[in-house]
């Protein structure tokens, strides 16, 4: 057989709490495919449940997946050949299948896989030549308050110099104690948080007063999305810097995404390719993006080890000031080998001989 996919439960090593509720497991597609020297490239198509657009169930995904293969698998080598990002086919391979960007994703991660002849390497970088590392920040899953104030310290214990905690899923006043509490005890810690969409728009200026006061860096997603007026009106007057998540969701022609940046004019966007186009709709959203003065960053959406590898390769591609959402997927019980480490607050690429 030339490839092959199969489903892959993925296992949390701890329960992970999420704004989707909590998770004990996470399905991702994985395909395999023969190269002419005997090789396997490998890529993944990951969902997560409840937030994936294109997912409702896993008998229509995997009937969707295999109809997509059917159609893309006489071209994947020809497009491998090339730069498949400006192919005119690809494109218009992408316009039809636009509503399901974790096809486009695993797509272009193949065709990376296939170009690579198999090397782990997708993109030829400093990073990947090991000449430098990226800064990311530290995740605090939901939790009790104690466990997360239990993660915040333990990350920044281990060097984190950035911190990312969700709010709004408990009670914020106690939320707001646990954030002036790190405040204390980190005068200089970055503190991100990620709201989820968890606030009204009349109760979100208040929470963004409350955020300055402790000079977080930024919220994620303070209301639900699709309310355009009230994201804008509070991107205005926000005195904490405003990133967009889940309003990009959905929104995949250039023309949309043009009007949607422009109508909120926030002062970030955080992109996750399985999530948002892929990483060719990543790279539009980018340069949209930075056309406007508007700053990004890269987070993964919890895939495995084979799609981490290829979010975090794409993002070395361009400079990253800012600490990213990477991580190695050492959440899992039952992962893929990763080439990923983290040292510091800092991930970097790790050959076989400097694996711990």
């Amino acid at each position: 057989m030339p490839d092959k996919i199969f489903l892959h439960e993925l296992h949390f090593k701890k329960p992970a709490g999420t704004s989707r509720g909590i998770l004990h497991t996470k399905p991702s597609w994985i395909f395999s495919y023969e190269l002419p020297n005997g090789l396997i490239a490998q890529t993944e198509f990951p969902i997560i449940p409840g937030l994936s657009p294109e997912f409702i169930d896993r008998t229509q995904y995997e009937s969707k997946l295999n109809s997509f293969l059917n159609e893309v698998r006489p071209m994947i080598l020809s497009w491998s050949a090339t730069d498949f990002f400006t192919n005119a086919s690809f494109l218009d391979l992408i316009a039809k299948w636009r509503d399901y960007p974790s096809f486009i994703f695993g797509l272009e991660v193949l065709m990376l896989a296939i170009k690579a002849k198999g090397s782990n390497i997708l993109f030829d970088t400093p990073f990947t030549r090991q000449e430098n590392t990226i800064p990311i920040n530290g995740l605090v899953w939901m939790g009790t308050l104690a466990d997360m104030r239990s993660q915040a310290l333990e990350k920044i214990a281990v060097g984190f110099q950035t911190v990312k905690l969700k709010i709004g899923a408990l009670d914020w006043p106690e939320e707001l104690r646990l954030l002036q509490e790190l405040r204390a005890n980190a005068p200089h810690l970055t503190i991100r948080v990620d709201a989820n969409g968890a606030f009204s728009a009349a109760q979100a200026p208040e929470v963004l007063d409350q955020l300055a006061s402790l000079n977080v860096h930024s919220i994620e997603q303070p209301i639900a999305a699709g309310q355009l007026d009230a994201m804008r009106q509070l991107c205005v007057h926000t005195p904490v810097s405003i990133a967009l998540d889940e309003e990009l969701i959905g929104v995949h022609a250039r023309a949309q995404k043009c009007t949607l940046l422009d109508a909120i004019r926030p002062q970030y966007i955080i992109l996750k390719p399985s999530l948002h186009g892929g990483l060719s709709g990543v790279r539009e959203w980018i340069q949209l993006a930075e056309d406007r003065g508007i700053g990004w960053w890269l987070t993964s959406a919890l895939e495995s080890a084979i799609g981490l590898s290829a979010i975090v390769q794409f993002g070395a591609c361009y400079d990253l000031q800012l600490p990213q959402g990477f991580g190695t997927g050492a959440l899992y019980t039952n992962n893929f080998e990763s080439c990923l480490a983290i040292e510091e607050g800092h991930i970097r690429w790790v050959s076989g001989s400097d694996k711990d």
